[in-house]
């Protein structure tokens, strides 16, 4: 995972030194936009604001865990109701 998600933010945000131990710092929010924009829509999970704070953004290894950490909460696909034809 730390690998698929580093792999779209330096597609997304080519700039941002995903090395750094202080990636929140660096991002304007535009970046922070970009990231929960990104993740959201890559792992199927619900981001917004009150996830972009600096312990969740403040190195790749977070953002992981953040990821990780929505992933195990986040309920299950619900199935369609009725699943037939009612012909």
């Amino acid at each position: 995972m730390k690998e698929r998600i580093k792999e779209l933010l330096e597609e997304m945000l080519p700039l941002l030194d995903l090395e750094s131990d202080f990636l929140y710092s660096e991002l304007d929010s535009l970046g922070v936009t970009t990231i929960l924009m990104t993740l959201s829509e890559e792992f199927g999970i619900e981001l917004d604001a009150k996830d972009a704070t600096p312990k969740n953004l403040r190195t790749l290894d977070s953002i992981v865990q953040m990821v990780e950490g929505k992933l195990k909460t986040a309920p299950s696909p619900s199935l369609p109701r009725g699943g037939g034809s009612n012909d």
